[in-house]
């Protein structure tokens, strides 16, 4: 996933888990001139929203092993990671990232959302969790939005 990447990034350059908000900004704006320091921030909204995150007190907290996260060569993230998705998007992303063809996974939730008739976030989630794929912070937001 991009925004897993180019949130990894500063952290991984850093060595650290835990950087200040304006460090973070400046890696991702002049650093790597990725974003502007607007976009950066912007990014820092996004990926606390999708739970990648922990923000306090200036600071923002890696809630996955940045080392861990694959950066090659030439990564460069485009600005459609600066919108927030929806929770059958984050749903998808997760199912893709383990594995499952995007394509078959659609088609496995619109049948799920028909068959049970409710929504294609709420089908998403049980299907992810029917594979085994743990969403936990996407199932809350469908829960509210149901």
């Amino acid at each position: 996933m991009s925004l897993k990447r180019a949130v990894a990034a500063p952290f991984r350059e850093d060595g650290s888990r835990e950087l200040g908000e304006s460090a973070f900004v400046v890696a991702l704006s002049l650093d790597r001139d990725w974003f502007s320091p607007d976009q950066a921030k912007r990014l820092i909204d996004v990926a606390a929203s999708e739970g990648l995150l922990d923000r306090a007190d200036g600071h923002v907290r890696a809630r996955f092993d940045p080392a861990a996260v694959e950066l090659s060569e030439g990564f460069e993230p485009g600005e459609a990671i600066l919108r927030e998705r929806s929770t059958f998007e984050r749903v998808l992303d997760a199912l893709v990232e383990a594995g499952h063809e995007k394509q078959e996974a659609v088609a496995a939730v619109n049948g799920l959302q028909s068959e049970l008739a409710v929504s294609v976030e709420a089908a998403a989630v049980l299907y992810a969790h029917r594979q085994g794929i743990d969403v936990g912070e996407a199932a809350t937001a469908a829960r509210a939005e149901l």
